[in-house]
């Protein structure tokens, strides 16, 4: 008695060759790249941890939520995908591969009544008729093969029977494409830096917070930011020079970096990413002169600090900005925000304008102040990124747009002519693309008809 048990492999090797699973993995990581869309990933601004409950918070992260695409139940629906793809291509390949490589060269019985025939009455003999009508698909469409089979004689001819494989070039495409991202993943890196200016770094921080050596050094030459006349930055760069033993590389000094014109060396990109002044080491100074005339008393000050005045009052330097405008609109440059506190007066807090001077002596007080600037520097913020599988991605993607290419709008086209006493039929098949097939079988069927034999 014969059974029908399967054994555990079996089950398994249909499981992964399964188009459910195939389905049900496609929708999981869609679904979860929706999810990677919608949350912040990488290090967490604090307005939005503000915004959610800690529950959520604890949640979100002990699922990967903030980190998804490198979380490893994102990292094990790649993987099961790639098996289910590479099992699925191992179980329908062989036979794709036979159907392309060995031909049907006789037509079979279950073909003779498919839509795209016609036929050709002759009085001649065979031979001439088998000459003629392989001349006649070698000039309208390709050399044909020809087979004796039960007293016929069967013309073959194909085009583009490799095209049946396009799908497989794709799930091809697909696994490399993998692949580069499991090297980018092993043996890549995204990190931040913030470098003054005058100064060089030889590593940056990673994910983790640990430092990931370059190999080298970088160097901000100089910062610079320009405005649009709303305050809103327009554009950054920063002039960075690659030093490989404190010396700099040629070809890589005063390297103008913006946004979407990153440097690269050796492998590793520098994306402009953010800006700002150094907290460190930079002064503020402040100018104080009597109304009634006198020389102006220089005061260097550091942001958040007071200092006594003369006249008893203290004053304190509460910020300052090197673009005015979204702070006081009309009024452009460098300027300060101070208070004045005066004993049994409320404080006074006011602007103090770099490159308005007339304005700031338009204030009414019996001290006039300015404010001269700043030797604090600035410094650059830097996304650094090296990922080795980058190219190999790249060519995954190239392979991917040859194989869709392939598999739409290319079609395994084949013709039969079946040739028996005084009848000779012509039969036409495609697997895809059937109308403009149609057109040209129709086409090739009206010559057919007119061959005299």
């Amino acid at each position: 008695m014969a059974t029908t048990e399967r054994s555990f492999v079996d089950n398994v090797w249909d499981f992964f060759c399964s188009l459910k699973l195939t389905l049900f993995l496609l929708f999981s990581m869609a679904l979860t790249s929706i999810i990677g869309t919608i949350l912040p990933q990488g290090n967490l601004p604090p307005e939005y941890i503000a915004s959610i409950s800690p529950s959520k918070l604890q949640i979100y992260t002990k699922l990967g939520f903030f980190d998804m695409y490198h979380s490893w139940w994102f990292i094990a629906l790649l993987y099961i995908f790639c098996v289910n793809l590479i099992s699925c291509s191992i179980k329908r390949l062989p036979h794709v591969f036979k159907f392309v490589s060995q031909p049907t060269l006789v037509l079979p019985d279950s073909m003779r009544n498919i839509s795209l025939k016609s036929e050709l009455a002759f009085s001649g003999p065979v031979d001439k008729a088998q000459s003629r009508l392989t001349e006649f698909l070698g000039n309208e469409f390709s050399t044909p093969v020809v087979t004796e089979h039960n007293g016929e004689i069967h013309l073959f001819s194909q085009k583009a029977s490799w095209s049946r494989l396009g799908v497989y070039v794709v799930h091809f495409s697909i696994l490399v494409i993998f692949v580069g991202s499991i090297i980018g993943s092993l043996y890549g890196y995204k990190g931040f830096v913030n470098i003054v200016e005058g100064t060089s770094i030889n590593a940056v921080g990673g994910r983790n917070g640990n430092p990931i050596p370059l190999g080298f050094e970088v160097r901000c030459e100089k910062f610079s930011v320009e405005f649009y006349e709303t305050g809103a930055p327009k554009e950054f760069k920063s002039l960075l020079t690659v030093l490989e033993n404190g010396r700099p590389v040629p070809g890589y000094s005063n390297v103008k970096v913006i946004v979407n014109d990153p440097l690269s060396y050796k492998g590793i990109t520098f994306y402009q990413s953010s800006y700002g002044q150094a907290s460190e080491g930079g002064d503020h100074f402040i100018t104080v002169a009597p109304r009634g005339g006198g020389a102006p008393d220089k005061i260097a000050m550091r942001e958040g600090t007071s200092i006594g005045l003369k006249d008893g009052s203290t004053l304190k330097l509460m910020e300052t900005t090197q673009e005015v405008r979204q702070f006081a609109p009309g009024f452009t440059g460098p300027a300060a925000r101070v208070e004045l506190s005066r004993p049994g007066s409320a404080p006074q807090i006011f602007i103090v304008f770099k490159d308005f001077p007339d304005v700031n002596a338009k204030r009414g007080d019996s001290l006039i102040f300015g404010y001269e600037g700043t030797n604090a520097k600035m410094y650059t913020g830097l996304q650094v990124a090296k990922d080795p599988g980058v190219w190999t991605v790249w060519l995954g993607c190239a392979l991917m747009v040859i194989g869709l290419g392939i598999a739409f709008f290319m079609s395994h086209k084949r013709i039969w002519v079946v040739i028996s006493h005084g009848h000779a039929r012509i039969y036409g098949n495609v697997n895809k693309n059937q109308t403009p097939f149609g057109m040209k079988f129709e086409e090739m069927s009206e010559k057919f008809k007119q061959i005299k034999i």
